[in-house]
């Protein structure tokens, strides 16, 4: 699976944020490497299933929710996939607060 053509193909469907359009392309990329979602449902993962498979997530969920959902899904229907999904880590106290 091509990265660049999935982060192309990501802005043009979803929009988001640059970084985290970033984000989802890794995580989708080192999904395809580590060969999964292969193994689970018989061929490999391209740009184009991922977004078709983000597309059915409901309207309201940005482009990080969209594949964290279709993440949950898989997860749910086989398991071994929560290790792809995409968490904000906090930086600490917020100084100004």
């Amino acid at each position: 699976m091509d990265s660049r053509e999935l982060t192309t193909a990501l802005e043009r469907e979803f929009g988001g944020e640059e970084p985290h359009r970033r984000v989802v392309a890794r995580q989708a990329r080192d999904l395809a490497d580590a060969g999964k979602l292969e193994a689970d449902r018989g061929e490999p993962l391209t740009a184009a299933d991922v977004v078709n498979n983000m597309a059915d997530a409901p309207d309201d969920k940005d482009l990080v929710e969209r594949w964290n959902w279709w993440l949950g899904s898989l997860e749910t229907a086989y398991g071994g996939y929560d290790r792809f999904t995409v968490r904000f880590v906090d930086d600490g106290p917020d100084v100004n607060a």
